[in-house]
């Protein structure tokens, strides 16, 4: 009964250090959250803010104190057993007074896995596996990156009821800024945004993640062969880097990704207007779609979809939401 009462209160808890963990924009690090538990009662909670910031346990402790000491941990991935930007967190746990590490998820990135090993070598009890699917659901994009070894690609696709992305007569929105702010959002989560040339000709934008909270800027990715841009647009301020892939060059698909994860960049938000994503979409390398429709009709003017149709693609719907007066649907390949 004792045994049965303890995975009640790991998976209550470790609900907690999951929500904890959707805070925060850490990329290219992955969600983490935890919780300290001293006596069934929370004495310190933490998340991963932002990458080369302290992570989500050293966070707990530190708003734990003293309490820490013979308290139990309850983390949503593998505390960290290597020395990167910051200390591993596994020797933050044990000079705490940690005695009982519980985590969700083993970490996959082989640099800093190990970690519930070496505790329990050191005489720490440690659970494994607790929560794990909710854990992974923060960090299926982080997760997605880490065993295909290339970034996440999710296409972001903004069209009318009537399956138009922009209307013949140039307004530049269709969707509303509800769902704008919302695609921000996922801007910062993926850490890189790329648009084709006739995106910013045509928009001009910032492609910034202007929402609170954001440390770090997504990189900006502007494909532009034929080198037509003059270098002016506000995609070329110093608000964020930019890569203006050009020189005549036509480049690949897989070369834009290869030389993203060279650089340490684990997801990608493609933003560009219906002939970039006609691109990826032929290509087949994408791994999410998200597709944010407004309740009006255009009539007439640029289709969303110009290659394959969402519903002749390999993909499932996993979520269905209102963003303000916008539905967002996510699908997933199968």
């Amino acid at each position: 009964m004792q045994d049965q009462n303890q995975a009640t209160l790991d998976q209550q808890f470790m609900r907690e250090a999951v929500l904890e963990s959707r805070y925060g924009f850490p990329t290219p690090n992955p969600h983490v959250g935890c919780v300290i538990v001293s006596n069934g009662e929370v004495v310190g909670r933490g998340h991963h803010v932002s990458a080369g910031q302290a992570h989500a346990e050293v966070n707990a402790l530190t708003l734990a104190g003293d309490s820490a000491r013979g308290s139990t941990a309850y983390v949503t991935l593998e505390p960290c057993n290597h020395e990167g930007r910051t200390g591993p967190c596994t020797l933050a746990l044990m000079q705490a007074g940690i005695k009982r590490v519980v985590f969700a998820c083993a970490d996959p990135n082989p640099k800093a896995a190990g970690g519930g090993a070496f505790l329990q070598a050191q005489g720490l009890e440690v659970v494994s596996g607790v929560d794990e699917a909710a854990a992974r659901s923060v960090n299926y994009a982080w997760l997605g990156a880490m065993e295909m070894q290339r970034p996440y690609v999710t296409l972001k696709i903004a069209q009318s009821h009537d399956g138009f992305a922009a209307r013949r007569d140039g307004e530049q929105w269709i969707t509303s800024p509800e769902a704008r702010l919302d695609g921000h959002r996922y801007r910062a989560e993926r850490g890189a945004v790329l648009v084709g040339r006739s995106t910013v000709q045509k928009d001009n934008p910032l492609l910034t993640a202007r929402i609170e909270g954001v440390v770090h800027q997504p990189l900006r990715i502007v494909l532009d062969p034929g080198h037509r841009l003059s270098g002016n647009e506000r995609i070329f301020n110093t608000d964020a880097d930019t890569w203006h892939m050009s020189n005549n060059v036509n480049f690949t698909i897989e070369e834009i990704l290869d030389r993203l994860w060279t650089n340490k960049k684990v997801g990608l938000l493609v933003e560009g207007g219906p002939e970039t994503m006609k691109r990826f979409l032929e290509s087949g390398v994408y791994d999410e779609i998200i597709v944010y429709t407004a309740p009006k009709d255009v009539v007439s003017g640029l289709p969303a979809f110009l290659g394959p149709k969402l519903e002749d693609l390999p993909v499932q719907l996993v979520s269905q939401v209102q963003i303000g007066p916008d539905t967002r649907s996510i699908y997933r390949r199968n």
